[in-house]
């Protein structure tokens, strides 16, 4: 985690943009972080992967497009949820590889012994009615580089 706030605050710094970090370490922080959100006039939402939070990302895009603060997740399940867009690891490939690598250990490899492995396939996916509800134009260009656009 932080090497991706590390290269967050890279980006932020190189686009000149202010970033505002609002950590969150269980589900029922979640209200009290959009108050600060909504306090501090935020104007976009990134989610960072969080296992914990990954079961709320239903109701974090419901509050997101409730206060129309555009939202984008690691995976596609925000999107689909009824967040804007996603970008990160495409997460069945990625089980797939996690399965090749328990089939290793299961025939005797050691789990020590095997290369790390970093994710191969990652996806972009828009949600084109999340974007009309938060009155926002997504340029064309972005749409045909998208891997799924949800209609």
């Amino acid at each position: 985690m932080v090497g991706m706030v590390k290269e967050a605050e890279h980006a932020a710094h190189t686009l000149a943009m202010q970033l505002q970090f609002v950590p969150v370490t269980g589900p029922a922080e979640i209200t009290d972080a959009f108050s600060t959100i909504s306090r501090e006039r935020t104007d976009a939402l990134c989610m960072f992967p969080s296992p914990m939070l990954f079961t709320e990302w239903g109701r974090i895009a419901s509050i997101a497009a409730d206060k129309k603060l555009p939202t984008i997740y690691v995976a596609r399940e925000g999107v689909e949820l009824g967040g804007l867009m996603s970008y990160g690891a495409n997460l069945p490939d990625l089980s797939r590889q996690t399965a090749l690598y328990v089939d290793k250990i299961l025939k005797g490899a050691k789990a020590a012994e095997l290369p790390v492995q970093q994710p191969t396939k990652f996806e972009l996916v828009i949600n084109l009615k999340a974007a009309k509800a938060l009155e926002l134009s997504i340029p064309p260009t972005l749409l045909a580089t998208a891997d799924e656009v949800i209609e």
